[in-house]
């Protein structure tokens, strides 16, 4: 079986096609997700995702977290499974692909299809309100900080802050495992702001498209940001993103950043 490892900015997927595997549903996914995403015996990443053209240019995606549960969306995940995607089928120039996801169907359009790193934005659905979690009294926010629950097609919980640097985001997010924690500063530019995330599934990890998404549309309507030709941009410890507000259509963001190759395993079925 060959398993792809690509990277969308340090958040790290490992990608199969289910076509090209023999006997697929005889297979543990869940299994395979921990073992093969464990740092010390496997291939080091953040999820496992699961590919199969429908025809043309519509896929399937199915995440599978380190901690082998299941996730609705990744966007960093969605542009590394086109990518495997691109290259799999020999996609050349520019492409749109139309991708069948836990959370609905995503457009994704690449540019320059083909090569080591793509560059690709995806329309990443309604960002919309949610109830507060579970336990996140536990948290002990500061009442006076700013904080948003919102859905981009899975949980998420941004809380601003002075500096997240200096937030033990890790202990913090533990205490609400069942969603994804993020917490953001504004800049150092006026439209963008900064973001560490704690994944659900997953831990700390150096970048969250969907996580970015969500900080994004917080810190807009906090006005902790002040988005420039409807953009924001999001710095994350594994690099950068721009999230466009209300496209392609309102309430809907549209995210945008890279994929890069990283490896190919070949492991036995």
């Amino acid at each position: 079986m060959i398993v792809n490892k690509y990277s969308g900015l340090g958040n790290d997927f490992l990608v199969v096609n289910k076509g090209d595997i023999d006997d697929f549903d005889h297979h543990d996914w869940p299994t395979l997700a921990r073992q093969w995403c464990d740092a010390d015996n496997g291939f080091f990443a953040d999820g496992l995702l699961v590919l199969e053209r429908i025809d043309g240019q519509r896929l399937s995606m199915r995440l599978f977290n380190a901690d082998g549960s299941v996730a609705e969306m990744s966007g960093n995940g969605i542009r590394c499974l086109v990518h495997a995607a691109v290259d799999r089928y020999e996609t050349v120039g520019d492409a749109t692909f139309i991708v069948q996801t836990d959370a609905g169907l995503r457009t994704v359009a690449v540019r320059g299809a083909g090569g080591h790193e793509i560059m690709a934005s995806v329309d990443m659905g309604a960002v919309t309100p949610l109830d507060e979690p579970h336990n996140w009294a536990a948290l002990e926010c500061d009442p006076g900080r700013p904080v948003a629950h919102l859905s981009v097609g899975n949980p998420h919980g941004v809380v601003g802050v002075d500096d997240v640097t200096d937030v033990p985001l890790q202990k913090l997010g533990e205490r609400v495992p069942q969603i994804n924690l993020e917490v953001i500063e504004p800049g150092p530019e006026r439209h963008a702001v900064t973001m560490r995330v704690h994944e659900r599934g997953v831990g700390i990890t150096q970048a969250c498209g969907t996580g970015a998404c969500a900080s994004a549309w917080a810190a807009a309507s906090w006005g902790l940001a002040e988005p420039r030709d409807g953009e924001v941009v999001v710095h994350m410890e594994g690099g950068d993103v721009t999230v466009r507000l209300n496209a392609p259509q309102p309430g809907h963001v549209t995210l945008t950043g890279p994929s890069t190759f990283v490896a190919r395993y070949t492991v036995e079925q």
